[in-house]
């Protein structure tokens, strides 16, 4: 799956890189360095894979708007691992998907009748907890002036992992969004269980575990790969399709919780541009690539069924 020269989103000076899409400032360190070593685990096979489905069996053409993702997406590992080659217009394209890496935004025209994520715009916080209320009947945002005990204090932004924990009551800040603590703490380590949905369905779950003085930072101790039917139930998963459904997602990656207490799930964020767990195990990366790769052709294949139908 070729594309731009994706090293032009980075500039670099002063032992310090920046991504320029995001504003990301990192310091080249160690830990960084770590990263890229274990990126480079999904990327190299990844790429190898790819180059061998595209001259074998190419994949559907697929106009990414605004953008194709980047290697270090999720979307790209996966549609290049199924041979997916890139349209440069919709004209040129068996099937869309709007990629955009921003909390809110507009897809752009297109009317192939196989476009997705087009309607999901909005994954900011409020909205993310508005659908999940709509959908699961029962609230994870509340009001810190009404609420008493410690809440989570949030931006709006997706990807931010600025939360932190405040004493409640306590009034609400400008562009700051409170929810209620959900408790995911097992032992020292808190557990969030990502799932990447695809269709609208679940097609895997990461299990993540980081310590709990932690538990905000974008950082795991360890990452493992399970089914979603072993981790949730038939009712759950009907709950997450209607969730998916609500806010239009056709691809993307959900964070849930399950609350120790009540044993309820809170879905806290919605991430349609998400990236790779890099902790995972090697044989579980190219596990949970293959699953998703499998997963993104069949969604454009059975669209394609349906259209012939």
């Amino acid at each position: 799956m070729a594309g731009t020269l994706w090293t032009s989103d980075f500039h670099f000076g002063s032992g310090r890189v920046k991504v320029r899409a995001t504003g990301a400032d990192l310091m080249i360190d160690r830990g960084l360095l770590v990263d890229v070593a274990l990126w480079l685990a999904y990327y190299i096979p990844v790429r190898l894979k790819g180059f061998w489905a595209s001259a074998l069996t190419p994949g559907p053409r697929v106009w990414f708007a605004p953008a194709p993702p980047r290697p270090w997406y999720l979307l790209w590992l996966a549609a290049c691992w199924g041979g997916v080659r890139i349209a440069g217009s919709p004209a040129k394209a068996d099937a869309a998907v709007y990629f955009e890496d921003s909390t809110v935004g507009q897809a752009p025209d297109c009317n192939l009748p196989r476009r997705y994520n087009f309607d999901c715009g909005d994954v900011s916080k409020s909205h993310v907890a508005s659908v999940f209320e709509a959908v699961f009947g029962y609230p994870l945002r509340i009001d810190p002036a009404n609420w008493s005990g410690p809440a989570v204090e949030k931006g709006e932004d997706n990807g931010a992992h600025d939360g932190r924990i405040v004493q409640c009551p306590c009034p609400a800040l400008p562009g700051r969004v409170y929810q209620r603590v959900i408790d995911t703490v097992d032992g020292d380590h808190v557990v969030d269980l990502r799932t990447p949905c695809v269709g609208g369905t679940p097609a895997l779950t990461f299990i993540k575990r980081r310590p709990v003085q932690d538990r905000f930072a974008n950082y795991n101790s360890s990452v493992s790969l399970h089914r979603p039917e072993d981790l949730f139930s038939p009712q759950e998963l009907a709950m997450i399709a209607r969730f998916c459904a609500a806010m239009r997602l056709d691809w993307g990656g959900l964070d849930i919780l399950r609350d120790r207490g009540d044993g309820r799930l809170y879905i806290v964020d919605v991430n349609k541009t998400d990236m790779p767990p890099l902790r995972l195990p090697w044989p579980q990366k190219m596990a949970a690539i293959a699953i998703l790769s499998k997963a993104f052709l069949t969604m454009i294949d059975s669209d394609t069924t349906k259209a012939r139908a």
